[in-house]
């Protein structure tokens, strides 16, 4: 099914606001949920929805919890979101990351007690619409196992890398396993196979079909080895900078879904030591050299990070945005209770 992006936005928040939540908050979540829908991301925006308001029903999200200050020093702060609606708590780290940037060069907000932040890339495209790199990184409770272990022992951290061009930026949006559950859920529901394999089955054995990976619990890291040890490190490094929960706190809490999480927003500011208008000469050589390269299929192209979510958000404003009914449908059923 098709939907014209207003109708869908406003789908979301009427579904919010019959839940508790203010006209401030519906207002800007439905357009984060509508916007990463908007450009394909369905597993992390309209889809994400139900499993929203039935936190909020359960109490898992407090809603009125607000981003509070703890300490600051130099170009650094450190807040406490108070368990408090992760995207909410995140624009706001954002936006004063990129402010410290814009002061100091570089600047970076620390988050602990927080909530899921739904899409990682809508934290670093908020920094770089205001000129500045970002790198944000959150962790979460044990998704997926260790290399060299079949049991849930880490994160998939998700993590953004996000470089501000006139051109369009360059957003590297991504968690630390091979696949989100999110896609994994997405996928089982239109019951597809993954592209490329993205976890063991029950067996051990490498596989692309979401449903054996969902039953095994046994996610693959990006790079093997790699990945896993790339998420530790995201781990250590957000709970000791936040002063927060580790992956493993929040084992121990039986959390879920990134309750109680930490979170880190890191803004740099790329006009320090050169200008905007040589810094994007270097982007665009980047850029033409990525557009140039020989391609393994024919009439295909190689692409930079996020330029395939600025080619499906223009389509997707003209011709409608393909989502997916029962999730759709789902959230039409909170508004009519």
């Amino acid at each position: 099914m098709k939907v014209k992006y207003d109708i869908l936005k406003n789908t979301i928040k009427l579904a919010l606001l019959k839940n508790c939540v203010s006209e401030e908050d519906a207002e800007i979540m439905a357009k984060v949920h509508a916007d990463s829908t908007l450009i394909g991301v369905n597993s992390h925006g309209l889809n994400r929805i139900p499993r929203l308001i039935n936190f909020i029903n359960d109490g898992l999200i407090n809603i009125n919890g607000k981003l509070k200050l703890i300490k600051k020093f130099g170009a650094i702060e450190n807040y406490d979101a108070n368990l408090g609606f992760g995207v909410i708590n995140s624009i706001k780290a954002s936006k004063r990351a990129a402010e410290l940037a814009i002061e100091n060069g570089i600047g970076m907000v620390s988050v602990k007690n927080s909530t899921h932040w739904m899409r990682a890339g809508t934290y670093g495209e908020l920094i770089a619409e205001r000129g500045m790199i970002a790198l944000c990184f959150t962790n979460t409770e044990s998704l997926m196992p260790l290399w060299g272990s079949d049991e849930k022992s880490i994160g998939n951290n998700p993590m953004c890398i996000a470089i501000p061009s006139k051109s369009g930026n360059i957003i590297l949006d991504m968690a630390i396993s091979q696949y989100s559950y999110g896609k994994l859920d997405s996928s089982k529901i239109k019951n597809e196979y993954l592209p490329y394999p993205g976890g063991f089955d029950s067996e051990g054995n490498l596989t692309n079909d979401p449903n054996k990976i969902i039953e095994s619990q046994r996610l693959l890291p990006i790079g093997y080895w790699k990945g896993s040890g790339l998420s530790l490190c995201l781990d250590a490094m957000a709970s000791l900078l936040s002063t927060g929960k580790s992956t493993y706190d929040m084992d121990e809490d039986k959390a879920f879904n990134c309750t109680g999480c930490s979170q880190i927003f890191i803004a740099m500011n790329p006009e320090v030591f050169s200008t905007e208008q040589e810094n994007e000469k270097v982007i665009e050589k980047i850029k033409q050299k990525v557009h140039s390269v020989r391609t393994l299929e024919e009439n295909s192209s190689v692409r930079f990070p996020g330029e395939g979510s600025i080619k499906r958000k223009d389509k997707n404003l003209k011709e409608g945005i393909e989502v997916d009914d029962f999730y759709y449908e789902k959230v039409k059923s909170f508004i009519n209770v």
